[in-house]
C-alpha cells in the first residue's frame, strides 16, 4: 500500500468522523465532563475508549469485507445512505438535543473527580455512550467498503479524538458561533459523496 493510498482512506476517515460526531454524543459529553473534571485526564480518557471502539469497528469491518465482494460493497452504500438520512433527520432536532443531553451527562458527572478518578469516569462514560454509535458503523462501513484498515482506523481515532479535544477546549464557544445543525448536514453530504464513490466503483469496476 502506497502513501497515497494510506492517506486517502485515513483521510476520508477524518472527513467523515468529524461532522458526524461533532454533534452527537462525543462532544456534547466531554464538554460536559470538562466543566467537572481536569480537561487533560477527560480527553485521555475519551480518546482512550475511542481507541477500543475503532478496533472493534475496524476488525468488524474487515471481517463483513471477507463476505462476496458485490453484496459487501452494496450493502456499505446502503450504510452511508441510511447514515445521511438519520443525520438529515437528526439535524432538525439538533439544538435542541443538545440541551437534553448536557443534562444527562451533568448527572453522570456530579461528583468532582481529578487525576485517574477523571480519567477512568470519562472512559466509562465515552465507553458505554458509544457503542453502536453512527460513527462506529460508519468506520466499520468504509473497511467493509475496500478501504485498508489501519489508516480507517487512524483517520477515525483522530477524528474522534479532535472532536473530544474541540469539546474540552473550545465546546461552549463553538455553540455558541456554530449552529449543530449545519454541522449534521455536512456529515450527511460526505456520506452521500462515499456513496457516490461507492456506486462509482461498482459501476465502472
Amino acid at each position: 500500500m502506497n502513501v497515497t493510498t494510506w492517506l486517502a482512506a485515513a483521510g476520508s476517515a477524518l472527513l467523515l468522523i468529524v461532522p458526524v460526531e461533532l454533534p452527537d454524543k462525543t462532544f456534547i459529553a466531554t464538554l460536559v465532563l470538562s466543566t467537572r473534571y481536569r480537561p487533560l485526564p477527560v480527553w485521555l480518557g475519551a480518546t482512550a475508549a475511542f481507541a477500543i471502539q475503532c478496533v472493534v469497528a475496524v476488525t468488524a469491518g474487515g471481517i463483513i469485507a471477507l463476505l462476496p465482494d458485490l453484496p459487501v460493497r452494496i450493502g456499505a452504500a446502503v450504510l452511508f445512505a441510511l447514515g445521511a438520512v438519520l443525520l438529515v433527520r437528526g439535524a432538525r432536532e439538533a439544538d435542541t438535543g443538545q440541551v437534553e443531553q448536557e443534562r444527562r451527562y451533568e448527572e453522570k458527572a456530579a461528583e468532582p473527580r481529578t487525576g485517574w478518578r477523571a480519567f477512568g469516569a470519562t472512559f466509562i462514560v465515552l465507553f458505554l455512550a458509544e457503542w453502536g454509535d453512527l460513527s462506529q458503523l460508519l468506520t466499520a462501513g468504509l473497511v467493509a467498503a475496500g478501504r485498508p484498515p489501519v489508516p480507517v482506523f487512524v483517520g477515525s481515532l483522530v477524528g474522534l479524538a479532535l472532536v473530544a479535544g474541540l469539546g474540552v477546549l473550545l465546546g461552549q464557544v463553538i455553540l455558541r458561533y456554530v449552529r449543530l445543525q449545519i454541522i449534521r448536514y455536512v456529515g450527511a453530504a460526505v456520506c452521500v459523496a462515499i456513496v457516490a464513490v461507492i456506486l462509482f466503483t461498482l459501476i465502472t469496476g
